[in-house]
């Protein structure tokens, strides 16, 4: 194969994969549970002994994030999923209503591609090959180029644990040399049976193009309100805890604190207090420009996931020792506001309102350029909670750091590092994924009614109108005319008012008749 270029290895890797996972696809959908849970056991365990490795490979392949938070995010990928899932229902008869005579029988969808991102390579791979396992499904990974190697490793590690559990070869892929042409002959290989995508915009508009069923994530622009009966020294934590959080490549980090005239001087000296340092004018101007690719909102891989002296260095200016994040105040949202977008690094916009129902028009607006994801709310008044959840995000989170939140690491949410945004977002789920968006579930029906008699049994169903009396229909009645003459009326219902023997009945003709003289 070494006389061929790279894209034609590629696509030949690729068509290998497939061959090899539709195989391992068709021999895993026959395991039983405890075939399966053992399985993931093996995988939960290679994982978590592989977590930091892996976590050093994707700092240093990438120069995203950081190690130790890296570490903690493949281990929740791993063991707190496994804990979470482990007992859920996948095989089988999963849900029975005895009532209705219905029960739900799982299958798996088959052959899944899953699209990995630069920000959070290892703990992305261990997670879709964990839900796809637990769902009984073989999976092919598409790397970010920028994130070949550590996706690779992880891919081969789960992969190695699960063949040594009793797993069929080749249930988890993963293209060791990816190209665009790779890719794309995975989304449209005819034995890929669901595409799973976790990425840029881009990436994720191609997979649900590829004519085929798709779970894509889009952008987040998460704003973080802190109302007036917050406390205001834990939200600041809070916050600065999250969008710190592997330096801010969760897309449900933060993006923008809001908070209330108020409030303002002390959320202000408290987030000074705890390490953030709010830039002039001037020096937001320069870290924008660096920030962000010329001439787009999009952000320069460049400082994606760095610190704030990082950045600031990049932009030539200087920021306290100690400096945790940086913090920019804008005026407005969208043009001549750069930080009113996504910022997957330690870089805050920050904004005051008047009251909430500025900070809810302002919240929205916010959300128009990561709509669908994900927003928080820091408050100690659960009806601006209510007031709040008419947002259009999935997730509204409540006194809880948004990277932890969203990804159900700090709340009841299933842990995932693939979050749905509605159709809000253009996706086609609004949950975080979990096992069940892997399964096709079928439903088993029991006959409740008689076929045979089923409207003359329907005590609901009146349509004497069409030859039915008394329940029973004549299905021979010849229809009636459309129209009738009102002499035609008149001596119908005068029949009937004579042989009315109800003499409520008798009155109500009666009237019906003065009606039609006064026409």
């Amino acid at each position: 194969m070494e006389q061929f270029d790279k894209d034609l290895r590629s696509i030949q890797e690729a068509r290998d994969l497939v061959k090899a996972g539709e195989v391992a696809t068709k021999k895993i959908a026959t395991f039983n549970n405890e075939q399966i849970d053992h399985i993931l056991q093996y995988m939960k365990e290679a994982a978590e002994e592989h977590a930091a490795e892996l976590a050093e490979m994707a700092v240093v392949e990438t120069g995203f994030g950081k190690a130790k938070d890296k570490t903690y995010k493949n281990h929740a990928a791993a063991t707190l999923l496994y804990e979470q899932i482990k007992d859920q229902k996948t095989i089988g008869v999963i849900a029975e209503d005895k009532a209705n005579g219905t029960f739900d029988v799982a299958a798996p969808v088959g052959l899944i591609m899953g699209i990995v991102p630069s920000t959070n390579p290892t703990s992305t791979t261990i997670f879709k090959a964990m839900i796809a396992i637990k769902s009984r499904n073989a999976i092919i990974f598409a790397p970010h180029p920028a994130a070949t190697k550590c996706t690779n490793k992880a891919a081969e590690i789960l992969n190695d644990a699960a063949v040594a559990a009793g797993a069929p070869e080749g249930i988890i892929g993963c293209v060791s040399t990816p190209t665009m042409a790779s890719t794309n002959e995975l989304m449209h290989a005819k034995d890929v049976a669901l595409i799973i995508a976790t990425g840029g915009p881009g990436m994720v508009k191609a997979a649900y193009s590829a004519g085929k069923p798709a779970i894509g994530v889009g952008a987040g622009n998460s704003p973080a309100y802190i109302e007036a009966s917050a406390d205001v020294k834990a939200a600041v934590a809070r916050i600065i805890a999250s969008k710190t959080f592997d330096n801010g490549t969760i897309c449900a980090s933060e993006q923008s604190i809001v908070c209330e005239e108020s409030n303002k001087n002390e959320v202000i000296s408290e987030l000074k207090r705890q390490g953030g340092y709010f830039m002039t004018p001037e020096e937001t101007q320069k870290v924008c420009k660096v920030l962000f690719r010329p001439g787009t909102h999009a952000m320069s891989a460049k400082y994606v996931g760095r610190s704030p002296q990082v950045i600031a260095a990049g932009a030539g200016i200087g920021i306290p020792e100690g400096t945790k994040v940086l913090i920019g105040a804008q005026d407005g949202v969208g043009e001549g506001n750069p930080l009113s977008f996504e910022k997957l690094t330690t870089v805050l916009a920050f904004y005051v309102v008047k009251d909430w129902q500025e900070a809810c028009d302002l919240s929205i607006n916010l959300l128009q350029n990561g709509i669908g994801h994900t927003m928080s709310i820091h408050t100690n008044n659960h009806d601006m909670v209510l007031r709040f959840a008419a947002k259009p995000a999935s997730r509204i989170l409540v006194n809880t750091g948004g990277s932890q939140g969203g990804t159900g690491l700090s709340t009841g949410l299933p842990i995932s590092f693939t979050l749905g945004c509605g159709t809000f977002g253009g996706s086609s789920v609004s949950e975080n994924v979990s096992p069940k968006h892997l399964l096709n579930v079928k439903k088993v029906a029991y006959g409740m009614k008689d076929v045979t008699t089923l409207a003359e049994d329907d005590p609901t169903f009146n349509y004497k109108e069409a030859g039915c009396a008394n329940g029973k229909c004549d299905a021979m009645m010849p229809p009636k005319p459309l129209q009738a003459s009102s002499a035609e009326l008149k001596n119908t219902l005068s029949a009937k008012q004579e042989d009315a023997s109800n003499a409520e009945l008798a009155e109500v003709v009666r009237k019906l008749l003065l009606a039609m003289n006064d026409k």
